[in-house]
């Protein structure tokens, strides 16, 4: 069925069936190359079917939630202009984001050229799709809130976690749940995996960020920001070498358990 909204064309449902074959082998693809990005949007349009719809009655139910929604802002547009971003100080969550932005060569441009390679409909003019390009442009802002860095697998690992707890989904779960399972080979007291666990933990503790009015955030002293959100310190992550942080989970072996699930 082709959905026509506001001049952008949806060749599927909004809300469609969940898509696990499809799933798990953009899964397999994903933990054998913690690099290749796209497969976590193809992941998530597989698994993610009704998430959106979801969140976005949520958005409404929030504190400014209803004013985030009738504003709509396309936060992609917003972070990818330079001049706009020059303006918050070094301190601020605007200000953090551009000093990441400049050390990892990242951008939400990229961002969303992946995530449109993954899901075909991301461009188009309604509410729920909104949501899931919302969801998609906070990722990065999200490495700055919680201290989680971008260029570690670990640190990806961890932000999922934390993504997991406050979106759900099934995507972040089967993301999350892959992750935690390659550290396995060194017991349950694996510090990568005490660390990933540690990322669900504090994202269940923090305020949902979704709703959050990231133009205004933007503006606040990080350690402000990270204190108001209720955001804590990943001791255990902070605790492992940087070194360690950014080889592959589970130091390259694969646990049989996580075999199983990406074989099914």
């Amino acid at each position: 069925m082709t959905h026509s909204i506001a001049g952008a064309q949806i060749d599927k449902p909004l809300v469609a069936r969940r898509d696990w074959g499809g799933a798990f082998a953009a899964l397999r693809k994903l933990m054998a190359n913690k690099h290749d990005t796209e497969q976590v949007f193809v992941i998530m349009s597989a698994l993610n079917a009704d998430e959106d719809v979801r969140l976005y009655k949520r958005l409404l139910t929030s504190r400014s939630g209803g004013q985030v929604a009738y504003r709509r802002v396309e936060l992609a547009e917003k972070l990818m202009d330079r001049t706009w971003l020059e303006r918050f100080e070094p301190d601020t969550v605007g200000g953090v984001y551009r000093a990441f932005l400049d050390a990892t060569g990242y951008s939400a441009e990229g961002l969303a050229e992946i995530s449109q390679a993954g899901a075909s409909d991301m461009h188009a003019e309604h509410p729920y799709v909104w949501m899931g390009r919302r969801t998609r442009d906070v990722h990065d802002l999200w490495h700055v809130l919680t201290g989680y860095k971008a260029d570690e697998h670990l640190g990806e690992a961890s932000l999922v976690a934390f993504s997991f707890a406050q979106l759900g989904g099934w995507g972040w779960a089967a993301i999350a749940l892959a992750s935690w399972l390659e550290t396995l080979p060194g017991g349950l007291s694996n510090p990568q995996g005490q660390a990933i666990w540690e990322g669900y933990r504090l994202g269940r503790k923090a305020v949902w960020l979704v709703g959050e009015d990231y133009e205004k955030l933007l503006g606040e002293r990080l350690v402000d920001a990270r204190r108001r959100l209720r955001i804590g310190t990943p001791e255990r992550y902070f605790a492992i070498p940087q070194a360690v942080r950014a080889t592959s989970l589970g130091q390259g072996k694969e646990h049989e358990t996580t075999q199983a699930l990406l074989s099914a």
